[in-house]
Protein backbone atom coordinates (compact mmCIF):
# COMPACT_ATOMS: atom_id res chain seq x y z
CA UNK A 1 0.00 0.00 0.00
CA UNK A 2 3.05 2.41 0.71
CA UNK A 3 4.18 1.95 -2.45
CA UNK A 4 0.90 2.56 -4.44
CA UNK A 5 0.84 5.60 -2.92
CA UNK A 6 4.67 6.37 -3.36
CA UNK A 7 4.32 5.79 -6.81
CA UNK A 8 1.09 7.79 -7.08
CA UNK A 9 2.58 10.71 -5.62
CA UNK A 10 6.30 10.53 -7.82
CA UNK A 11 3.62 10.27 -11.08
CA UNK A 12 1.65 13.12 -10.26
CA UNK A 13 4.90 15.46 -9.87
CA UNK A 14 5.89 14.09 -12.78
CA UNK A 15 3.08 15.31 -14.61
CA UNK A 16 2.95 18.25 -12.63
CA UNK A 17 6.67 19.33 -13.71
CA UNK A 18 6.26 18.33 -17.17
CA UNK A 19 2.77 20.08 -17.84
CA UNK A 20 3.27 23.38 -20.02
CA UNK A 21 1.54 26.24 -17.87
CA UNK A 22 3.03 28.96 -19.54
CA UNK A 23 1.33 28.86 -22.89
CA UNK A 24 -1.22 30.98 -22.60
CA UNK A 25 -4.09 32.41 -24.70
CA UNK A 26 -3.13 35.82 -26.67
CA UNK A 27 -6.47 37.43 -24.85
CA UNK A 28 -5.17 36.45 -21.81
CA UNK A 29 -2.27 38.18 -21.26
CA UNK A 30 -1.31 41.53 -19.60
CA UNK A 31 -0.66 44.04 -21.44
CA UNK A 32 2.80 45.19 -21.37
CA UNK A 33 1.81 49.33 -20.67
CA UNK A 34 3.58 49.47 -17.52
CA UNK A 35 2.16 50.15 -14.35
CA UNK A 36 1.32 54.19 -14.57
CA UNK A 37 -1.35 55.52 -16.72
CA UNK A 38 -2.18 58.91 -18.07
CA UNK A 39 -4.44 61.06 -16.13
CA UNK A 40 -7.32 61.34 -18.75
CA UNK A 41 -7.04 57.79 -19.10
CA UNK A 42 -7.26 57.10 -15.89
CA UNK A 43 -9.64 59.44 -14.71
CA UNK A 44 -11.98 57.82 -16.99
CA UNK A 45 -11.16 53.95 -15.17
CA UNK A 46 -11.60 54.99 -11.72
CA UNK A 47 -14.14 58.04 -11.26
CA UNK A 48 -13.99 59.49 -7.47
CA UNK A 49 -16.91 59.80 -5.61
CA UNK A 50 -17.96 63.87 -4.62
CA UNK A 51 -20.76 64.87 -2.12
CA UNK A 52 -23.74 65.64 -3.86
CA UNK A 53 -23.59 69.20 -2.17
CA UNK A 54 -20.81 71.40 0.13
CA UNK A 55 -21.21 70.08 3.62
CA UNK A 56 -21.56 73.14 6.47
CA UNK A 57 -18.66 73.07 9.02
CA UNK A 58 -21.30 71.50 11.95
CA UNK A 59 -22.02 69.01 9.91
CA UNK A 60 -18.28 67.57 9.20
CA UNK A 61 -17.74 68.35 12.77
CA UNK A 62 -20.76 65.86 13.16
CA UNK A 63 -19.19 63.48 11.10
CA UNK A 64 -15.91 63.79 12.29
CA UNK A 65 -17.16 63.03 15.98
CA UNK A 66 -18.58 59.78 14.54
CA UNK A 67 -15.23 58.95 12.65
CA UNK A 68 -12.85 59.78 15.64
CA UNK A 69 -15.21 56.71 17.82
CA UNK A 70 -13.84 54.25 15.15
CA UNK A 71 -9.77 53.90 15.30
CA UNK A 72 -9.39 52.36 11.80
CA UNK A 73 -12.00 55.00 10.32
CA UNK A 74 -9.70 57.87 12.29
CA UNK A 75 -6.99 56.70 10.69
CA UNK A 76 -8.27 56.99 7.38
CA UNK A 77 -9.67 60.07 7.93
CA UNK A 78 -6.00 61.46 8.25
CA UNK A 79 -5.23 59.38 4.81
CA UNK A 80 -7.97 59.82 2.64
CA UNK A 81 -10.51 62.78 3.89
CA UNK A 82 -13.43 62.65 6.12
CA UNK A 83 -16.17 61.84 3.47
CA UNK A 84 -14.43 58.85 2.30
CA UNK A 85 -13.32 57.41 5.63
CA UNK A 86 -17.12 58.01 7.08
CA UNK A 87 -18.30 56.29 3.59
CA UNK A 88 -16.30 53.70 3.87
CA UNK A 89 -17.31 53.05 7.51
CA UNK A 90 -20.66 54.14 8.17
CA UNK A 91 -22.17 54.33 4.83
CA UNK A 92 -23.71 57.38 3.08
CA UNK A 93 -23.80 60.85 4.52
CA UNK A 94 -27.06 60.99 6.38
CA UNK A 95 -27.54 64.96 5.27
Amino acid sequence: MKTLAILLLCSLAVICLTSDTGSQPAGDQPAQEGLFVEREHASTVVRQKRAAAELSLHQLESLREVCEANLACENMMDTDGIIAAYTAYYGPIPY
